[in-house]
């Protein structure tokens, strides 16, 4: 696809916030040793919790509300664990070694995954320029749906409200069988060709062997060795995805896309019109972040604006990050919003009712 032409940031004068909040985050809160401690901790056990409920579908699967039971289990372990333990390790934030995050990060073949691709996708796209058309691959996946305001208006837009409720709870089948495919081979909006220019050939044969190896151990192993018929082991497999994709979805959907968001664009020099700090600030939200549940099952994503400010930080440090931004946002009239997710998730809705629909002149100011 053509290459576009990277934004550039504005450079931070010497009062910008973000150097002063940086320094007094170094200071007060990234010097607390136990809270690296507790995000390991908390990241291999749910590696390990992730295979005990495999063990038990192989084990008490037989009896089939069992079966569902236990895949269900393993599909919400399989997204808290990538969003908290691998969403940390491929920001270098887990462990305190490089080579340790990398070693932790081919665990993530095994539950079907390219982390190769990912990080390219996540870290060299969404992170680089979140919210901004042509460039953060995170909310522009498919024509399906129509977030960004540059994006054609399709007549089944309008009903795009509704049907998405329907969508979401297949996108982690979507991301192993589709997206996957689509970014290693698609030759139209490959976003990822805007960040690499040849995909490595190991990395390929990588893709193929983490579907082949996920498929083996997940589906076809329980549908041999289980006395059931082989489509209640399918059925079982697929609500392990769905019920896993409709919490996970929960998180993407919370932090960046809700009836307020803003998509700032590139001038035509490709410049755009804020610092890289304040970029973050405008284009991301915090959702429920006093909700000890809600921190312990989306890691980074509550406390979403820190993890965007200081995404090389584990997310067991954001709770108390948080609080300094938000004193850094009332001190440079700076802005942060924090829903409850149950705000959140209903702003998004409203927002793709108003996006699937033509905008009104008089409302957007366009006139």
């Amino acid at each position: 696809m053509e290459k576009l032409k990277r934004p550039v940031y504005l450079k931070p004068g010497d009062d910008d916030f973000f150097k002063k909040m940086r320094l007094e985050v170094n200071e007060t809160v990234l010097n607390n040793s136990s809270l690296y401690v507790l995000n390991v901790v908390k990241s291999l056990g749910l590696l390990a919790v992730f295979f005990l409920f495999y063990a038990c579908v192989l084990l008490f699967g037989n009896q089939t509300y069992l079966l569902f039971f236990f895949y269900i289990l393993c599909g919400i372990t399989m997204i808290v664990l990538f969003i908290n333990a691998f969403h940390d390790a491929a920001h270098g934030a887990l462990f305190k070694k490089p080579k340790h995050n990398k070693w932790f990060l081919y665990v993530l073949e095994l539950f079907g995954s390219n982390h190769w691709l990912w990080m390219r996708r996540h870290i060299g796209l969404h992170h680089a320029y979140p919210n901004v058309p042509d460039w953060d691959v995170d909310i522009k996946q498919s024509n399906i749906i129509r977030i960004f305001p540059n994006t054609p208006l399709l007549s089944y837009h309008k009903y795009q409200h509704i049907y998405m409720w329907f969508i979401y709870p297949l996108y982690s089948l979507n991301w192993l069988y589709i997206r996957d495919f689509k970014d290693f081979f698609g030759k139209k909006d490959n976003y990822v060709m805007k960040v690499v220019e040849t995909i490595p050939k190991p990395e390929i044969y990588r893709l193929f062997a983490a579907k082949i190896i996920n498929l083996f151990y997940l589906l076809f192993i329980p549908m041999l060795y289980l006395n059931q018929p082989w489509y209640i082991v399918l059925f079982a497999w697929l609500a392990m995805h769905m019920c896993g994709s409709a919490l996970g979805v929960i998180a993407l959907i919370s932090t960046h896309v809700d009836e307020d968001a803003n998509f700032p664009h590139a001038d035509e020099d490709g410049n755009l019109s804020a610092t890289w700090a304040k970029h973050q600030m405008i284009v991301t939200k915090d959702f429920s972040t006093e909700s000890k549940l809600a921190n312990f099952l989306y890691g980074g994503f509550t406390h979403h604006i820190a993890h965007h400010l200081f995404p090389a930080v584990g997310h067991t440090y954001y709770p108390y990050i948080t609080p300094i931004i938000r004193r850094y946002a009332v001190e440079y009239d700076l802005p942060y919003t924090s829903y409850p997710f149950y705000h959140a998730v209903r702003s998004h809705f409203r927002m793709l009712k108003n996006k699937g629909v033509k905008e009104n002149v008089l409302r957007t100011g366009e006139i």
